[in-house]
Order: structure tokens, then C-alpha cells, then sequence
């Protein structure tokens, strides 16, 4: 059970927290951001490295396409990324630093964003998963109250979700925008993580809700033979 919790809960939990605190630029500086996002990088190559195999395994469908459209979106960026933080790395890689063109640094600066959302969307994509293996672990049995709770609770993170979207101008930065707007860690850092954190999380509920509509829709629907000739 402790193996099952570390592999469906810390170590995606790990993760997130990596990216969060790569995201803290401002506040760790440069060093620190290359570590942490070194090491999300590699982890996240590891724990997937079976996905490519098994893509061509088993039957499709609707939600399974857009799985593989996230899996295959996040890639990209990774890849992205990867390569532009190899090209301006300050720390890491310093004696190779090849260049600082600003294009570059924004190229960076945009795939990453845009990984933050795409992991949210992969959160939500398993969000069953996450659920039935905490109620394991914890070893909660199924109410109504409890579904119930979870329902308002989602709605919650939901709406939080979309007002920490608007505070960090989060819309701006998936299009590729110039912004001159970065958060001020010396009066807060706290409240960063924290609209981040909700971020993420209503981008994760949007995605569970929006993929178990593509399940439903892919399932086959009964026909009563109520007046059939």
C-alpha cells in the first residue's frame, strides 16, 4: 500500500512541487531554477520512459486520443524546454552557454508555461486514479456525503482556479505575450504558490470533468425494445 501511495501520490506530488519552485525564478534565482528544473526533467523522462511502448497497445478511444494528444503535447514542450535551457544555461551547463538571445529565453520562458498547464490537464486525465488510491490508502469507503463534499470542493478549486488564472496573467504567457508583470517575492511568497497551486488544480478539475464526458460519450448507449416491431 505504501508503495502503491508513494507511486500514484508523492512522487507526482514531488513533481508538481519541482515545477512550482522552477517556476519561482524571481525568488530562488538561477541556480536553483536549473536545478529543480534538471531534476523535474530528468524525473519526468523516467517515470514515462514505458509510455512510448505501450502506445500502440490496446483498443482507442475518445479519451484515450486525447490522452495521447496531451502525452504528445507535453513532449514537445518538454523537448522544448530542454533544448532552450541547454542553450542559456547559466549554471548547469555555464561553460557551454551558447547564447542569450532574449527570443530564446522567451521561447523558454513560454514552453514552460505551457507545461505547467499541460501537467494540470495530465493531473486531471488521471484524477480517478489519484481518488481511488487515496480512499485506499486512507481507507474511505464510498458515501454519497463524501461524493457530494467532493463535487463543491472541485467547484471551489474550480473558481479559484480561474481567479489565480487572471492574477498571474497566465493567459498572457500560454500566447506568447511579452509582459513586463513579474510576481514582487520581496513583498510576498507565499500567495505565488499559492495562485499557482490553484491554478493548477482548476485546470486539473476542468480536465477530469471534460474527460469523463469524452468516456461517456464513448461508451455505447442501451436501446429499449419497448415498441419495436
Amino acid at each position: 500500500m505504501l508503495r502503491l501511495a508513494a507511486n500514484r501520490l508523492l512522487l507526482p506530488a514531488v513533481m508538481a512541487a519541482l515545477l512550482m519552485l522552477s517556476l519561482a525564478y524571481w525568488w530562488l534565482d538561477n541556480g536553483p531554477h536549473e536545478i529543480f528544473g534538471t531534476a523535474m526533467f530528468g524525473w519526468h523522462v523516467y517515470t514515462n520512459r514505458r509510455w512510448f511502448v505501450t502506445i500502440r497497445i490496446g483498443r482507442y478511444d475518445a479519451r484515450r486520443w486525447a490522452v495521447v494528444i496531451i502525452h504528445t503535447w507535453l513532449a514537445i514542450n518538454i523537448t522544448v524546454l530542454f533544448f532552450t535551457s541547454v542553450l542559456i544555461s547559466r549554471s548547469v551547463l555555464s561553460f557551454i552557454q551558447l547564447t542569450d538571445n532574449v527570443s530564446v529565453i522567451e521561447l523558454h520562458w513560454f514552453s514552460a508555461y505551457w507545461v505547467v498547464l499541460i501537467i494540470a490537464i495530465h493531473i486531471g486525465s488521471h484524477w480517478k486514479r489519484v481518488m481511488a488510491t487515496t480512499a485506499t490508502v486512507l481507507r474511505l469507503s464510498p458515501s454519497r456525503i463524501r461524493t457530494n463534499s467532493l463535487r463543491l470542493f472541485s467547484a471551489l478549486l474550480l473558481a479559484s482556479g480561474t481567479w489565480s488564472f487572471a492574477v498571474l496573467g497566465v493567459s498572457t504567457k500560454l500566447m506568447f505575450g511579452y509582459s513586463l508583470e513579474f510576481w514582487e517575492f520581496t513583498a510576498s511568497v507565499t500567495p505565488f504558490f499559492a495562485h499557482w497551486t490553484a491554478v493548477i488544480a482548476g485546470v486539473a478539475v476542468l480536465s477530469y470533468y471534460s474527460m469523463a464526458a469524452l468516456r461517456s460519450a464513448g461508451k455505447p448507449r442501451s436501446h429499449s425494445n419497448n415498441g419495436a416491431t
